[in-house]
């Protein structure tokens, strides 16, 4: 049976009196995609702001292999083995492509399945190899993605969270993205939050479907297909 690795149980969280996150509870099980879904303004975002540690939470518990983690700073939350593909790629564009990888490497736990380095991602996506040495803001926009997907990959996380993937790219890139997912997760456990709805039924093991900051549906990819129609008012996905 898969162990849990990363728990939300009953999180709240506040933008300065307004209260976005409402007893939000989650799990994601070692070797699982799990999709957060939900429309614009739904919480998904701030959910993987609340798991990182940009945003603090007021209440309720978050746990990466039974250990708390919602009181650590980000980059304490990154060392125990969270990493962030965040919305809108955020790479470092006046530093190449090969510094960009390198600037993020960290070791990996002595327990870890998985060490990625810099030859694993170039593995994964060749076309960062043939660009190593290429400044990162004269990528394309698929092309800068791979790199924000490496550079999370370089610190060794236990947990992926990635942020709208996707968001801006070209339909043929799009399923290069998806084709990656599938492979990285036969190694690392992902938390995906997408806006292209096809796409994450392609790579979702299980689903959460948020609304107005609370979970109205959680379980796996196959109850939520069975039962789309009856939510599809809480999706305003493409």
């Amino acid at each position: 049976m898969a162990r849990d690795l990363l728990t939300l149980d009953k999180i709240n969280a506040f933008y300065g009196d307004s209260h976005v996150l409402h007893d939000l509870s989650l799990t994601l099980q070692e070797g699982r995609l799990l999709a957060l879904l939900g429309r614009n303004g739904a919480g998904k975002s701030t959910c993987i702001s609340s798991i990182i540690g940009f945003l603090p939470v007021r209440s309720g518990s978050i746990q990466l292999n039974g250990q708390a983690i919602e009181k650590l700073s980000p980059e304490a939350i990154c060392r125990a083995g969270i990493g962030l593909v965040p919305q809108g790629r955020r790479i470092f564009g006046s530093l190449s492509v090969k510094e960009n990888l390198d600037v993020a490497a960290r070791p990996a736990a002595a327990n870890s399945q998985r060490h990625w380095a810099r030859g694993d991602v170039y593995e994964i996506f060749p076309r960062l190899k043939e660009r190593q040495n290429q400044i990162a803001s004269s990528l394309s926009g698929g092309e800068q993605q791979m790199l924000a997907i490496g550079r999370a990959l370089m610190t060794n996380p236990k947990v992926l969270l990635m942020d709208e993937p996707s968001e801006g790219l070209a339909p043929q890139i799009v399923r290069e993205v998806g084709q990656v997912l599938s492979t990285l997760k036969a190694h690392i456990s992902i938390v995906l939050v997408e806006q292209n709805l096809g796409l994450a039924m392609k790579v979702a093991d299980d689903v959460v479907l948020l609304n107005t900051g609370r979970v109205v549906f959680s379980g796996t990819r196959e109850t939520f297909q069975a039962q789309q129609a009856d939510l599809h008012a809480h999706l305003g996905v493409e």
